[in-house]
């Protein structure tokens, strides 16, 4: 399992690539929650979301380990995150997309010079051709969330949430793979037990939240939410034991509530979010964290979103 110790040397393997990004605040959010509210400014992360810690993590033992070539499947964050730190390093870079890959998504590993190739619809078709492409050119695949680095390098979000700001007593974060919220429980619950870490998943895609309730790995059959980041159909092997051990509490979030969240946050915080993001701060307008007057981090995971979708999450539609 992975532990706080790994996270520090992942900080140290990835300073010299990643922002440390600001944490946020707005008094009128505080004002409709009941609580101090702050936000863990990931969208304004390079590449726009957290996953380039982890990617730089994996990436950069893979090359040491010989790696001359990398590969991911992965439609989105990751799959970006993957080819920018790749092309920093001077290293090739191919990922497997759907066939019915985001235009924008696209676009975006282009212009981190990522190769790249089409397969299937689904993930399980996805990702043995990046196995196949890995065995073929000396390289090495790279996982979205279910690996000891990759896990290790989320997890330093926990360690600025803890530097940067005293006093905190809750942390809330979104829920895909577990990556994310794994990595920051093992290190927030290792250096400060007493602080309250509460995940998010979509009503729709509530794979942890089911698995939680099963007390095993969980699979759902769809996960057709407005949050593409947090379609997975199931928790990682090595996260949801993490979760398992550590989270205090997984809420749920309709999908209006987190088209509500995110266009709140656009236009009184002017900060362009994903809607993986807006269920954090969808959690607290509605009342899910059942806390009051505390101190709360909304971990903003990403701010990747198509423009010419943006007119189709409104709320008021």
């Amino acid at each position: 399992m992975v532990t706080v110790k790994n996270i520090y040397k992942a900080r140290e393997q990835i300073s010299d690539v990643i922002n440390k990004t600001p944490i946020l605040s707005s008094s009128q959010l505080s004002s409709i929650c009941g609580n101090r509210m702050f936000f863990k400014a990931e969208h304004l992360q390079k590449t726009g979301a957290f996953k380039i810690r982890g990617a730089t993590n994996k990436v950069k033992q893979a090359v040491k380990d010989g790696a001359t070539f990398v590969t991911a499947a992965s439609s989105g964050n990751h799959g970006q995150a993957v080819a920018y730190i790749a092309n920093e390093l001077g290293v090739p870079a191919t990922i497997v997309v759907p066939e019915d890959v985001n235009p924008s998504k696209e676009a975006a590993i282009k212009a981190y010079n990522g190769e790249i190739e089409r397969c299937g619809l689904t993930s399980a078709e996805r990702l043995p051709r990046a196995e196949a492409l890995a065995a073929e050119n000396n390289g090495g695949v790279i996982p979205p969330y279910d690996d000891p680095l990759i896990i290790a390098g989320q997890g330093t979000v926990g360690l600025e949430i803890l530097d940067q700001l005293d006093g905190v007593d809750v942390v809330v974060v979104p829920i895909g793979g577990g990556g994310l919220i794994s990595g920051i429980l093992t290190a927030i619950k290792e250096i400060k037990p007493s602080i309250k870490v509460i995940g998010v998943e979509p009503e729709k895609a509530n794979d942890t939240y089911q698995s939680i309730q099963q007390g095993k790995i969980t699979s759902i059959k769809e996960a057709a939410t407005i949050a593409d980041g947090l379609r997975t159909s199931q928790p990682g092997s090595l996260t949801f034991p993490i979760v398992q051990k550590y989270v205090d509490e997984i809420v749920l979030i309709s999908e209006a509530e987190i088209r509500k969240a995110l266009f709140f946050i656009l236009q009184r915080m002017k900060q362009l979010i994903e809607p993986s993001s807006a269920v954090t701060v969808a959690a607290a307008m509605f009342d899910k964290l059942n806390v009051r007057d505390k101190n709360v981090v909304c971990v903003l995971s990403g701010g990747n979103v198509d423009l010419k979708q943006l007119g189709e999450m409104n709320p008021e539609k």
